[in-house]
């Protein structure tokens, strides 16, 4: 599967797209967005499954990732940017209509694009703690070492390997090397950017936004989770939730499409025909 490129408001932004040749009839396209220190490459499991096959599903490496280009000042590298670029990539590509999907940072990004985009079909959302300020973060993660070099700029292959980890079940046999291949060649402003950024208050109020959301909302959680507080993603309560309960992948952690792509993409798939 070969990347395209769009260009975004000056930016250049390499993307996957399915292109299956049928898909059920009305049937929304489904936006990815990988998390942080990822790209494209995280989405394969789930592009080459009966998801990438049954519906158009696009991936867009995020600036500084995979074979996006980084952005010009370090001040790109925050939330709104973000959420700016993926509501333009959908206007570019004409699929504001779409099923949108995030990964841990592409979950806070679906999240802060989500009243930009009212003509999306629904969200959903995984590894993703929603956050008011930043005083929830201490709450809403997990104490992992991982979580520094997430949010360093230089990043060794052992401590990419650590991070690599974090995103698997504790003992969990899925091989890391592309993980950690994605992490080592990630744009290290990318993660400092981020982590002044949000240091800073300079993202949406998620609650706030959670609580005007009429548009359907899936929250999706590994069972065996390292980073995100299942507790603290229990305790949401919000018109918009999918099933009105958070929904569990059993046997996984941080990263289900990868560790448990069909069971994932079931489930997905099933969000994707209640609201389309």
């Amino acid at each position: 599967m070969e990347h395209s490129i769009v260009t975004v408001d000056g930016q250049r932004v390499a993307y996957l797209d399915s292109s299956p040749a049928q898909a059920p009839a009305g049937a929304p396209p489904v936006v990815l967005v990988h998390g942080n220190s990822s790209s494209t490459r995280t989405w394969l499991p789930l592009l080459r499954s009966g998801l990438g096959s049954s519906f158009r599903c696009l991936a867009l490496d995020l600036p500084g990732h995979g074979g996006s280009e980084p952005v010009r000042d370090e001040a790109g590298y925050s939330l709104p940017r973000y959420a700016a670029l993926l509501t333009g990539f959908a206007r570019e590509l004409d699929v504001s209509g779409a099923v949108f999907v995030g990964w841990s940072l592409g979950g806070q990004i679906v999240l802060e694009a989500a009243p930009g985009l009212p003509d999306a079909r629904g969200f959903a959302v995984f590894g993703t703690a929603p956050i008011g300020t930043p005083a929830d973060m201490a709450e809403a993660f997990l104490p992992n070492p991982a979580m520094g070099a997430l949010f360093s700029d230089e990043v060794s292959e052992d401590e990419a390997r650590v991070v690599a980890a974090s995103f698997t079940a504790p003992g969990s046999p899925l091989d890391l090397s592309e993980f950690v291949e994605d992490i080592l060649a990630t744009d290290g402003a990318a993660r400092t950017g981020l982590a002044a950024s949000a240091g800073a208050g300079q993202f949406a109020d998620e609650f706030a936004i959670l609580s005007a959301l009429r548009l359907p909302l899936a929250v999706l959680h590994g069972a065996e989770e390292q980073l995100i507080n299942f507790d603290y993603l229990r305790g949401l309560d919000f018109p918009a939730l999918w099933r009105n309960a958070v929904q569990v992948v059993p046997g996984a952690g941080h990263a289900p499409h990868q560790e448990a792509p069909a069971r994932f993409a079931a489930l997905l798939t099933e969000f994707i025909l209640d609201v389309g």
